[in-house]
């Protein structure tokens, strides 16, 4: 066999090795160890469907940035069934606060996408756990390699970070046109972002070497004309400059956001996106 060919099948196989592992890693006896012991202060002794086809989460399998972990979730509820999206809860199993963020959403949804940046301090499963209408919980996990996402240092140092804290961003990144007027709901979609260190409390500063108190965005109240699209609650696991794409009914009513942080705080936006 030519030299070159053996080569060829040897890196194939170890392609196909790497990948097994990744796989084996992602699934090991125990992976979800720290899930069993934090499900039970979260959800308390409800049932929790596993790799429901109602909920999808993309994430990447190995982190290019610990610090800023793009998620993307949608749950969908098939036609015919009567149940509406309630709430969404975002857990990173092995953060220090694993309750990333939770969403509760108004009106009566059958499908919602939302899309954000975790921080990843270790190996860990992220979970996506939406609560239906009729009390039910349905979850979907991804294993992703990660870590430090907590205590990295932040982008700016503090001076420039509080100079601009509160800054909001508002813009339609896709306004749903896509023919198919039913399915504007899932296609029509607005970013929102929010100028905040989001200190996690373990990041240190580089020139005093102290630890930085920890100081976040922990609430967010969206609303549509009167409408309540989302409030979240949020916790030290959102990344720094929060950034939340979600989706939205293209009505060309104003979308008004209020937002908080743990020190007080009070920072607001509005955008008034075609109809």
């Amino acid at each position: 066999m030519h030299a070159a060919h053996i080569i060829k099948t040897l890196l194939v196989a170890a392609a196909f090795a790497a990948l097994a592992i990744t796989a084996a890693a992602a699934q090991e006896p125990g992976a979800d160890a720290t899930w069993q012991s934090l499900k039970p202060d979260v959800f308390g002794e409800r049932p929790i469907t596993e790799a429901s086809p109602l909920v999808k989460l993309n994430a990447p399998v190995r982190a290019e940035d610990a610090a800023m972990v793009p998620i993307d979730v949608e749950v969908a509820v098939p036609a015919g069934d009567a149940r509406t999206v309630k709430k969404l809860t975002l857990i990173v199993d092995e953060n220090p606060a694993p309750v990333a963020a939770t969403f509760n959403f108004g009106g009566e949804r059958k499908d919602i996408t939302l899309a954000t940046r975790l921080r990843v301090n270790a190996y860990s499963y992220i979970r996506a756990i939406a609560e239906l209408s009729d009390g039910s919980l349905a979850m979907n996990a991804r294993f992703v390699k990660a870590s430090g996402g907590c205590s990295a240092p932040a982008m700016k140092d503090e001076e420039s970070a509080l100079k601009n804290i509160g800054q909001m961003k508002l813009r339609v990144v896709n306004d749903g046109q896509k023919g198919d007027a039913t399915l504007a709901n899932r296609l029509a979609r607005v970013q929102l972002m929010i100028r905040h260190p989001n200190y996690s409390g373990l990041q240190m500063d580089q020139v005093t070497r102290l630890y930085i108190p920890a100081k976040f965005v922990d609430k967010i109240a969206v609303k549509q004309g009167d409408d309540l699209v989302f409030t979240m609650e949020g916790g030290i696991s959102l990344s720094e400059d929060p950034a939340i794409q979600f989706s939205y009914e293209p009505t060309g009513k104003e979308i008004h956001v209020d937002a908080g942080d743990t020190d007080g705080r009070k920072f607001e936006g509005e955008l008034k996106p075609a109809g």
